[in-house]
């Protein structure tokens, strides 16, 4: 059987991966962008000098051969159902027998004039860590007047400040919203973040958005445009409001779009033998609480090997459980676990604490019917992902988890841990009287996660 997979990101790779353990068929990578497939998250510290790009690469150069993988730099035009061939860009065909869709995501524009002009870019490709590396050069030549502007308030458009920051090039952020990140953040944790950007010297506008970019007689931006009559000198515009599934190549294939590639449970299109992963798919009935499309590197990596079973002879459901995701926003960790809205519901309550210099919080959300834990929140602070999920699946009540609060900390020794000051202030807030059990060793932590598999199983 010939397996040909579009798309060598995380999604991609990772069904190429559990595909091979499992048998012996011919698989095919199709990729325009890259020939080595490479952690898409890390580009930005090759950009900062912490990482080479070939320290990226997800696998070392002899993985793909002793593997039996092969790989074709190329771009997919045309998916032709009835024949099971792709048209690629040179002319050539390809016959599959059972095909993957794993081609991810686009940058999203939104008709801005001028937003094709050089030095107008967003970051998701390889190709966009290389020509913003150009464009830098074309910054670092303006002098005094060197300047860099952002468009966007979320992930990608605070990691782009980051990488500016680094080279000690001026930027100007542009955040629609009132507050940054403020469709996924709590108010408290988004104004933490707010303050942060601004410690670090970046010009955040916020209630601002772009009307216009405009460019000088080489073609190259050379200001921007804002809503409130501003105009800014730069040398760089970054577009970085959101991504959009990669799915142009295929709207005149027959296969079901909407957003994204519409999947099934299994990960299976409207098309027999064609499935779609990562980025591009779009369930057609998601898991409750989780979202139709999630543009993420984890469930990427589940996807891929979900339906490497599928393929396999072992048909197998997605199930991405709870959401989980983490980032960093300059100094500052996040993790979430579970379910933290933007804005309360009406069933809930949450605990919400700061340290006072700013820069860790933590927010646990639980049910105001039996009190039952819902979802954590943190910044500056590491909680096991293992511990809060089996609180969550178990719906531990808050009282019972911040009593064993200590057993979350994941921390590295030394650090100075905050489980008395998050106790001491939800009693103040409901009159109890709870106490924090003492401290816990790992050992511990491994037997108290193995009684609550056993439980669960029970």
């Amino acid at each position: 059987m010939k397996i040909v997979i579009i798309g060598n990101g995380i999604a991609g790779t990772n069904a190429a991966r559990f595909i091979r353990k499992r048998t012996d068929h011919q698989i095919i990578m199709i990729s325009e962008e890259s020939w080595q497939p490479y952690s898409r998250t890390a580009l930005m510290y090759v950009y900062m000098g912490h990482l080479k790009l070939k320290d990226t690469h997800l696998y070392e150069d002899w993985f793909w051969e002793k593997n039996c993988l092969e790989r074709i730099q190329s771009r997919v035009n045309r998916v032709d159902i009835h024949k099971k061939q792709l048209q690629l860009q040179d002319g050539k065909t390809l016959e599959y027998d059972k095909l993957i869709i794993a081609c991810g995501s686009r940058p999203n524009k939104f008709g801005w004039p001028g937003q094709s002009l050089k030095g107008v870019q967003g970051l998701y490709h390889l190709q966009d860590l290389e020509s913003m590396e150009g464009s830098t050069l074309d910054i670092l030549a303006a002098g005094k007047n060197a300047r860099a502007v952002i468009v966007g308030g979320g992930l990608i458009g605070i990691e782009m400040a980051e990488m500016f920051h680094s080279r000690h090039i001026p930027v100007t952020f542009l955040v629609r919203e009132n507050s940054f990140w403020n469709q996924v953040l709590p108010p408290e944790e988004s104004d933490m973040i707010n303050r942060h950007i601004r410690e670090h010297g970046i010009d955040l506008r916020l209630n601002t958005e772009l009307k216009e970019i405009t460019g000088d007689a080489a073609g190259k931006v050379s200001e921007v445009y804002t809503n409130h009559g501003d105009r800014i000198a730069c040398q760089f515009a970054g577009l970085t409001v959101g991504v959009s599934p990669n799915i142009e190549f295929l709207k005149e294939s027959g296969i079901k779009l909407n957003r994204g590639v519409l999947v099934n449970e299994w990960l299976e299109t409207s098309e027999k033998d064609i499935y779609a992963i990562g980025d591009c798919a779009e369930l057609q009935q998601p898991d409750s609480g989780r979202r139709a499309i999630e543009a993420v590197w984890y469930t990427g990596r589940m996807m891929g090997q979900t339906v490497a079973q599928t393929i396999c002879g072992v048909k197998t459901a997605y199930k991405p459980g709870i959401w989980f995701n983490s980032a960093k926003f300059f100094d500052i960790e996040y993790q979430v676990y579970g379910d933290v809205p933007a804005v309360l519901p009406a069933h809930l309550e949450t605990l919400y604490w700061e340290h006072p210099e700013g820069r860790k919080s933590v927010r646990i959300n639980f049910e105001k019917n039996g009190g039952a834990v819902t979802g954590f929140n943190l910044m500056g602070v590491r909680y096991r992902q293992e511990v809060c999920e089996k609180w969550i699946k178990e719906r531990t009540p808050i009282s019972q988890v911040l009593e064993n609060l200590s057993l979350a900390n994941f921390d590295p020794e030394f650090f100075r841990q905050y489980e008395s000051e998050i106790l001491d202030q939800y009693n103040r807030q409901n009159n109890t009287n709870i106490r924090l059990s003492s401290k816990r060793s790992r050992n511990q932590v491994s037997r108290f996660l193995s009684n609550l598999g056993q439980q669960s199983n029970a």
